[in-house]
């Protein structure tokens, strides 16, 4: 065999299998290179969606965590006038109790106090009369003993 036919036979049936590599193959690997590449796209465009909704969730979480504080520190304060009240209230309360118990306390040394003068008249008057009596030398009737006390307190 000539190198001339060889080389042609051997060219004729690379240019068969380039044709039919061109005809059947290269179609399914270009098809599968395509799927390839917008699959690689759409992941990318999956990827880039991702971070801006992860960018927008920091923020609303930034947002929502500075809500929150702001309304435990509403809270905070809300519980500290509270607190204000409360006490405020205890000690009005505390002040009217203690205004109550000297009252009573004072309208019972009041009382006690007058017992006590009622007391004294009555110790006053007798003695008056027993001095009496002991001036005059002679016993006073209970009728007239009982005048001169009743006279005796209304004077004292």
């Amino acid at each position: 065999m000539n190198l001339n036919a060889t080389l042609i036979l051997n060219s004729l049936a690379m240019l068969i299998f380039a044709w039919f590599c061109m005809q059947f193959v290269w179609p399914h690997i270009l098809k599968a290179l395509d799927e390839r590449r917008e699959k690689i796209a759409d992941g990318l465009a999956a990827s880039d969606r991702a971070e801006k909704a992860l960018a927008e969730a920091r923020v609303e979480v930034k947002q929502q965590i500075d809500a929150a504080r702001n309304k435990a520190g509403q809270i905070v304060e809300q519980a500290n006038q509270r607190h204000g009240q409360i006490l405020d209230q205890a000690k009005a309360d505390a002040s009217a109790e203690r205004k109550r118990q000297v009252a009573a306390a004072e309208a019972d040394i009041f009382q006690a106090a007058n017992q006590a003068r009622e007391e004294l008249r009555v110790a006053v008057a007798s003695l008056a009369v027993a001095g009496a009596a002991k001036i005059l030398e002679r016993e006073v009737d209970a009728k007239t003993h009982r005048e001169l006390l009743d006279k005796l307190i209304t004077e004292i």
